[in-house]
């Protein structure tokens, strides 16, 4: 340990930033020395339980104090805090891994992935949203010049925001990132930066990563930087997709077969099935907002096109379905960018394999365009629940999933949720004022 912290010292770096995600998925830390970096790692840097979300530790006693133990190799000096390096945390309590910890949760989903010698690749697909208030305080695009209806790869709005780009360019290459592209989404205000996959675990602590540069990177522009899945009601909504692939202990893509049906091979029919199968429940876990429902609604867009997967089916290169084949992998495109990313990850792979241990039968694949197969009347497939508290009680009542996931997390996860719901339900909004306020 000694020699790495020489090695960060000579880089100027006087501080570890140790960081931790909460249940909601937003990252949570601290500032420690750099000197105490041994101690990060054999003990962990101390928090209060009970002042973070989603923990479940009580007010007193040993199991009181949540302890983030820094994963060493996950050391990244930030570009935009000099002198700081960046450290993921696992969580514990008591001395042993905590159960409601989601980043013990994925770790767990891997582990015994790798009991079958097979690793899980995943491709995550950022969009967000570049905003400020206007002078009555009401939300709107930072870019005040983007407004174009179909604004899809407007390249006057990359012009105009080149520079908050470009430093995101230079803070991404400089953790680490092999970057892809950058482009303007179908929204007014919405941006997609995609970089290369990795490994299950690293793509999630990348995501994390990714957003605290987002977030800095937007602040330094005058900007905020939001994950929020859907501001605007008349405008498509952002998404984070996963792209999907398991690899065996050779490097074989076991997903893959060119004979198969949708090129896939029984294992990967068997994994989008059981994505398939568990859905409900897992929009609970992948869409876990109030604001994620107005995303995932059959809703006309401004632009005259929404990617919204409101139906659950599997279609060759067909964004209309909740779940695209491409190139022999799956993109899962329920989640949107408010998940906790950790959580949405594990529940994805545990629900993927319970189709492969059980064998479950492929659905037909969807040929046609379902939003078009919607406005002509004709019969639909399930759709996903409508509203979070649906999602909520589908999680709920899919034991199975909760028990392969967690059901210590996911107990927490319900209840904080539940919460959130019922919060939001007991709310007066804009909407009803306009279309009530004089009926009476």
């Amino acid at each position: 340990m000694d020699p790495l912290i020489k090695r960060l010292a000579a880089q100027g770096v006087h501080s570890v930033l140790a960081q931790f995600c909460d249940i909601h998925g937003m990252a949570r830390g601290k500032l420690a020395p750099l000197a105490a970096l041994p101690d990060l790692v054999a003990q962990g840097a101390g928090f209060s339980g009970p002042s973070i979300w989603g923990t479940g530790l009580p007010r007193r006693g040993s199991r009181s104090e949540y302890f983030g133990r820094v994963q060493p190799d996950t050391l990244r000096v930030l570009p935009f805090m000099p002198g700081v390096v960046h450290a993921v945390c696992n969580g514990f309590a008591g001395g042993l891994p905590l159960d409601t910890c989601s980043r013990q949760l994925l770790a767990a989903q891997l582990r015994a992935l790798a009991q079958r010698g097979w690793t899980l690749q995943v491709g995550i697909e950022p969009e967000f949203f570049l905003l400020s208030r206007d002078a009555g305080g009401a939300w709107r695009p930072h870019d005040a010049v983007d407004t174009l209806d179909k604004p899809s790869y407007d390249l006057g709005a990359i012009r105009r925001n080149l520079g908050f780009l470009e430093d995101m360019r230079v803070a991404l290459l400089a953790l680490g990132f092999e970057l892809q592209q950058m482009d303007h989404e179908d929204a007014n205000g919405q941006y997609e930066i995609n970089y290369r996959h990795d490994e299950a675990m690293a793509a999630a602590d990348r995501f994390m990563l990714f957003k605290l540069a987002g977030q800095a990177t937007a602040e330094r522009h005058g900007m905020v930087f939001s994950c929020m899945p859907k501001p605007w009601a008349h405008a498509p909504g952002s998404g984070l997709h996963f792209h999907l692939s398991i690899t065996d202990r050779q490097g074989r893509a076991l997903f893959a077969d060119d004979r198969g049906l949708l090129g896939l091979s029984p294992i990967g029919s068997q994994f989008a099935a059981g994505l398939l199968h568990h859905a409900d429940a897992l929009a609970a876990l992948c869409a876990p907002t109030v604001n994620s429902y107005k995303r995932l609604a059959v809703t006309r867009s401004v632009s005259g096109t929404t990617w919204a997967p409101v139906w659950k089916a599997i279609g060759d290169n067909n964004r209309t379905c909740l779940l695209r084949t491409v190139a022999g992998r799956l993109e899962w495109r329920l989640p949107d960018p408010s998940c906790n990313i950790y959580a949405a990850v594990a529940a994805t792979l545990a629900a993927g394999l319970s189709g492969v241990d059980q064998r479950l039968a492929a659905m037909a694949p969807c040929e046609e365009d379902l939003y078009e197969r919607h406005q002509s009347g004709r019969e639909m497939p399930s759709r996903l629940p409508r509203d979070l508290c649906s999602a909520l009680d589908a999680l709920q009542a899919d034991s199975a999933l909760r028990q392969r996931v967690g059901d210590s997390f996911c107990s927490e996860f319900l209840a904080i949720k539940r919460a959130e719901w019922e919060a939001y339900a007991q709310q007066v909004h804009a909407w009803e004022w306009e279309r009530y306020g004089t009926w009476c």
